[in-house]
């Protein structure tokens, strides 16, 4: 297959508003040893993005300064030491950044087959939430069947792949939402209790339940001490944003006295290897599930790669309900 030398993308002309994201014409990525370049059919948005256009989440030193951290596509080039797949494969992936672009390389060990019944608009959407979801909520959470799970922001894109995955593994799962229509939105998803945060105290209700095994938070702030009181003894806070402040005065001594674990993960400077391993366990344990029926992307809305500050400013609204995409190809 012949590569055109060079693709339309759009850039990050400086720290600012979504108006900042430019289009541009730029060279197209060669694969590295262990890459491959996909011919992107379609990228995610997803919070990263907005926090590295702000200027507040730069990029890894070897990643593309470009944003996008997840697409689906064909694959269009291999490295040297690429076995796994061959030209034309459709594949969805976890990217270093640089999906916002018609081309894109990214290590193959990142990339999955696109599951058997989704769209390549739909398989866009599971890398960034897949791999976050399942490394934080199941390997460093250690969610287990009927645990009580508490996630904040259910009518995300982390929040509502959370919820479908906790749900399948037996947990008994919670939510809050923004909105009564975004609170039914998680209970359609397996929500056994959706908490609309605006008219109710999400800590009273996780405490009358016996509290919380396991809380996934990316609010953050004043959100922590409550985390805390909403904990069951022996629970676990996984932190993987701070939307609302990353400082707060806490006692710790309700953590220890309580024996509370608090820890977290920021998914993007982790190492190849390390996001090579989630890949793996997420064909082997999140795929079925898709095929099984029990996960499925939440699509809000769609925009034009040329229209990328529209899905930005559709993102910063708050108003979405699971996912925003760029259609690229």
């Amino acid at each position: 297959m012949t590569l055109s030398h060079t693709m339309r993308a759009i850039e990050i002309s400086e720290p600012g508003g979504p108006d900042v994201l430019q289009p541009v014409d730029l060279p197209v990525p060669v694969p590295g040893h262990g890459q491959i370049v996909i011919r992107v059919a379609y990228a995610g948005v997803n919070r990263p993005d907005v926090l590295q256009r702000m200027g507040s989440y730069a990029p890894p030193p070897s990643a593309s300064p470009l944003p996008g951290l997840e697409a689906s596509g064909h694959v269009v080039a291999l490295g040297p030491g690429v076995e796994r797949w061959a030209i034309g494969d459709a594949v969805c992936a976890l990217l270093p950044g640089g999906g916002y672009a018609e081309y894109v390389a990214t290590p193959a060990a990142h990339a999955l087959p696109v599951p058997d019944g989704l769209s390549l608009r739909e398989a866009a959407c599971l890398p960034e939430t897949c791999f976050t979801v399942w490394s934080n909520v199941v390997l460093r959470g250690r969610l287990r069947a009927g645990d009580r799970f508490l996630v904040h922001g259910g009518s995300s894109g982390i929040g509502t792949t959370a919820i479908q995955i906790a749900n399948a593994l037996g947990a008994r799962v919670f939510a809050t939402a923004g909105s009564d229509e975004k609170c039914a939105s998680c209970v359609g998803l397996g929500a056994e209790r959706a908490i609309n945060y605006h008219s109710e105290d999400f800590v009273q209700v996780l405490r009358s339940e016996g509290g919380a095994d396991l809380i996934l938070d990316m609010v953050g702030g004043p959100y922590l001490p409550r985390n805390i009181r909403a904990l069951a003894n022996d629970g676990r806070l996984v932190q993987i944003a701070f939307l609302q402040g990353a400082k707060v005065e806490l006692n710790f001594a309700e953590v220890m006295m309580r024996r509370l674990t608090i820890t977290g993960s920021t998914l993007r400077p982790q190492s190849d290897l390390a996001k090579a391993r989630y890949a793996a366990e997420l064909e082997q344990h999140v795929w079925p599930l898709i095929a099984a029926g029990k996960l499925r992307p939440v699509m809000d809305s769609e925009y034009a790669l040329a229209d990328a500050a529209k899905a930005h400013w559709r993102m910063e609204s708050s108003g979405h309900i699971g996912k925003i995409v760029l259609k690229v190809a």
